[in-house]
């Protein structure tokens, strides 16, 4: 299939209203308010990749792209972990109403306050805490993940940044490729790891929820299998949320976010699928792969 970039600053790659383009001369990001964060290696280029086409659909491949909507996806999490009933806060709102009376939710990360870090190296994307009365009841914690490219999409972006000036000359395909290796060398083991550090606290009772694009989570699938959904919710859940992006629309508006599906699951019945599930090879493909490589038969 044709590769090709489907977003780049929040629209569409061939976009050329005023407003869209201004974002390409600013190289600010429309989800988060600020800065781009997908830049080449020294940062003299800001790409503002947001989302680009895989064998599968169209797939979100920044992490910032899932805060449309004014943080829409971390306030759904506060609505389903804490009810409608909390008024929701960014830090910067929390700390002028931190004396008001009543229960509010407020969001921890690096675009609010800041990360939560614990240990030598762990850092929680976002923690969602529940106030009441200016004391601490409970917490949960978010992770949002997109999917890493490989390989470059350097001339398509060009001919795209190019467009105005050169509209007649084709795009040409972009060369990315999905690190697909990934989920499962880096964001299972993850997700693992901090929701075993969530579920040791007294002040968790709802784990951790896990925000990703659909395409990346049939991924989860892929690997740990059809996993059974967990019934009630506690500090030992791990609760997925997916979502993709709708139907194209006209220059100067930005895709909506399509939620998806929520399922939650067992942290444990996660984990050991993760370690022994039903796609693991067996020694036997493991003995006939080395043997091919080698050249030789075995005993």
């Amino acid at each position: 299939m044709a590769t090709d970039l489907v977003e780049i600053f929040g629209y569409a790659p061939k976009d050329l209203t005023k407003a869209t383009r201004s974002l390409w001369t600013l190289g600010a990001c429309p989800f988060v308010n600020g800065s781009c964060v997908k830049h080449n290696h020294d940062k003299s280029i800001i790409y503002g990749t947001c989302s680009a086409t895989s064998p599968y659909g169209d797939i979100i491949i920044c992490p910032n792209r899932l805060y449309a909507d004014n943080w829409g996806t971390i306030r759904a999490v506060a609505k389903d972990a804490f009810g409608s009933n909390c008024q929701f806060f960014m830090f910067d709102e929390f700390i002028k109403n931190r004396t008001a009376k009543g229960s509010c939710v407020v969001a921890l990360g690096q675009n609010s306050g800041k990360e939560v870090k614990v240990g030598k190296s762990l850092s929680m994307d976002w923690v969602l805490a529940k106030i009441k009365d200016a004391k601490l009841e409970e917490y949960v914690g978010i992770e949002v993940q997109s999917i890493d490219v490989t390989g470059n999409y350097r001339d398509a972006w060009h001919a795209y940044k190019n467009f105005a000036s050169n509209g007649t000359k084709p795009i040409p395909p972009s060369e990315h490729g999905l690190n697909w290796a990934n989920v499962h060398k880096r964001l299972i083991p993850q997700i693992i790891r901090k929701s075993l550090v969530y579920s040791r606290s007294a002040l968790v009772k709802k784990g951790l929820y896990f925000v990703v694009p659909e395409i990346v989570y049939s991924k989860f699938v892929g690997i740990l299998g059809d996993i059974p959904e967990k019934a009630s919710v506690d500090n030992q859940t791990i609760t997925v949320v997916s979502y993709g992006l709708d139907a194209p629309v006209p220059n100067g508006k930005q895709r909506a976010l399509k939620h998806i599906r929520t399922r939650r699951f067992d942290l444990t019945e996660f984990s050991n699928r993760f370690v022994s599930g039903p796609n693991l090879p067996s020694g036997e493909d493991l003995d006939r792969t080395v043997m091919r490589i080698l050249g030789v038969s075995g005993q």
